[in-house]
């Protein structure tokens, strides 16, 4: 598995990360069979969150890797907090708090990463930087990152934080790539060039800031995946042409694109299939051209000027 740093540290990730929000659905065996099949595969990145089924995920999770010191130093550890029912909550009393119920479910001492999870309007940016050095100094967490947030949001942040943001998870496909598309369409009037996230992908790129896209088959908000779905017949079309000709999956090529991005993301893929997983995995070793990566944009209806 080709990897990369992550932000400005000094972790090197793999550029896959595995998605965990869906483990709370697998029997612990289950659960042990695709995590060692990650590994395998060099995806030994796994990112959860504490609401991913009220915690029981990160539990399966550490159950199933049978954790203990040994297998702790061979995998890379994020989890995320701040989603509460109802609200958002970025205090310093339920970031700490949401952070030692992490470890505990996850059975360590430490996370690699912890991002804060989608914007809180009433965040006060002095707590979230005591949180996070209360957290540093006690070493229960190594670096820190965020989802969802545009630049000014990451800007506000880190005028109090001292620690560096190292990620920001944002949802990005080749179907949602608003992010992408809108620099294209620079000064343009069409819906293409309608800023809606303060140029966050250029932002991120000249900060080091690693861009971690989530739902990466998905189209819209969760309404389902775009691969074999009659909604994108050009789409699909494209990609499986493609997919033949590097003897590889539509699944692969689809993760592929995101990685022929310069920007060096790593996407979180949610599969708790193996096949899939592996397939995913794939993209690590093909980059597409120029010319296939502009043909499989334009086939999801993005244009060009």
């Amino acid at each position: 598995m080709r990897t990369i740093k992550l932000g400005t540290t000094k972790l090197e990730v793999p550029v896959v990360a595995v998605g965990c929000m869906r483990m709370q659905a697998l029997e612990t065996k289950e659960a042990e069979t695709f995590i060692q099949s990650a590994l395998e595969q060099g995806a030994n990145f796994f990112d959860h969150a504490d609401i991913y089924g009220d915690g029981k995920s990160e539990e399966i999770f550490a159950e199933a890797i049978q954790m203990n010191a040994d297998i702790r130093e061979k995998i890379i550890l994020q989890s995320k907090c701040g989603i509460r029912k109802g609200m958002f909550d970025f205090s310093k009393e339920h970031i700490l708090h949401s952070v030692d119920g992490i470890l505990k479910r996850l059975k360590t001492e430490y996370l690699d990463t912890l991002l804060l999870h989608r914007p809180d309007a009433l965040m006060e940016p002095e707590e979230v930087a005591e949180a996070f050095d209360i957290l540093e100094s006690s070493g229960k967490v190594r670096h820190f990152g965020v989802s969802n947030q545009n630049p000014m949001q990451i800007q506000l942040l880190q005028k109090y934080v001292k620690q560096p943001i190292a990620a920001n998870q944002l949802q990005l496909s080749i179907t949602n790539a608003n992010m992408i598309s809108n620099g294209i369409n620079v000064n343009m009037e069409n819906d293409s060039a309608i800023n809606r996230d303060g140029s966050v992908l250029d932002f991120c790129r000249l900060n080091d800031i690693t861009i971690q896209p989530w739902s990466p088959f998905q189209y819209g908000f969760f309404e389902g995946v775009f691969l074999g779905n009659e909604k994108f017949p050009e789409l699909n079309q494209k990609i499986d042409e493609i997919a033949a000709k590097y003897e590889v999956s539509n699944t692969t090529i689809a993760i592929a694109w995101l990685l022929r991005h310069p920007a060096k993301m790593q996407p979180v893929i949610g599969t708790m299939n193996v096949d899939r997983l592996k397939e995913c995995c794939k993209a690590s070793e093909i980059t597409l051209t120029r010319e296939e990566w502009y043909e499989i944009f334009r086939a999801a209806g993005n244009i060009l000027p």
